[in-house]
């Protein structure tokens, strides 16, 4: 199902783009096809960081409710229902866009990471296929499908940039502990993958961080 409903589409979506779009330069494609799909992605991205920014907004007060009711669940889940209801805060619209938006994420990081391999363009729809072997070189000069040490800490980069802006956790000061480390760990993650991966997926890895960066610097202005 996955295949069939995610993985093919986007497959073919890139090939598409790359024959009639992209000058038949696959580092357009690549860039091409991830903005399409976020802005596709765009009205689920900014309801679920929206829903995030109201949690932030109210996280002393919930903070003030944990400490008024130590230990007293009950207590806590009535006085955290009356609080959401006043605020007009339902604390899981942002899970469910999160939720649809996973599955394609996913078959766009498969798709840009195996789009490289030999007879990877095989599991396209039949009318997209190049009539020849795609080229690798993007941009006249990138081999992507090579690793590049320069886009790997470039996508570090711009994860670290997306996280620096992403509003703090509600669930505590353990959580925003966990959050800050996470702020710098998992850009460092991401610099370590990419550095042995083909450059063609921290291409978007970056594309798509820095989309992030714009939805949420456009929310704090909105």
């Amino acid at each position: 199902m996955f295949h069939s409903f995610i993985y093919q589409p986007i497959l073919s979506l890139t090939l598409g783009v790359y024959n009639v779009l992209g000058a038949q330069d696959l580092g357009v494609a690549i860039l091409g096809v991830t903005i399409l799909i976020r802005l596709l992605l765009l009205p689920l991205s900014l309801k679920a960081q929206r829903s995030q920014k109201q949690m932030a907004e109210v996280a002393p007060l919930i903070e003030q409710i944990k400490e008024k009711h130590p230990g007293d669940s009950e207590a806590q889940s009535r006085e955290l229902m009356k609080l959401y209801q006043e605020r007009g805060i339902n604390p899981l619209a942002g899970c469910l866009p999160l939720i649809i938006q996973l599955p394609i994420l996913i078959g766009l990081y498969q798709v840009f990471l195996g789009i490289v391999k030999p007879g990877a363009v095989d599991a396209a729809y039949a009318f997209v296929r190049p009539a020849h072997e795609i080229s690798n070189i993007a941009f006249g000069f990138l081999d992507i499908a090579q690793p590049s040490i320069a886009l790997a800490i470039a996508a570090g980069v711009a994860q670290f940039l997306q996280l620096k802006f992403t509003p703090t956790s509600t669930q505590g000061k353990q959580a925003q502990v966990i959050t800050q480390q996470l702020t710098y760990t998992l850009p460092l993650i991401i610099i370590a993958v990419s550095w042995s991966l083909p450059s063609g997926l921290a291409l978007y890895w970056i594309t798509t961080s820095l989309f992030s960066l714009a939805e949420q610097l456009y929310l704090r202005r909105s």
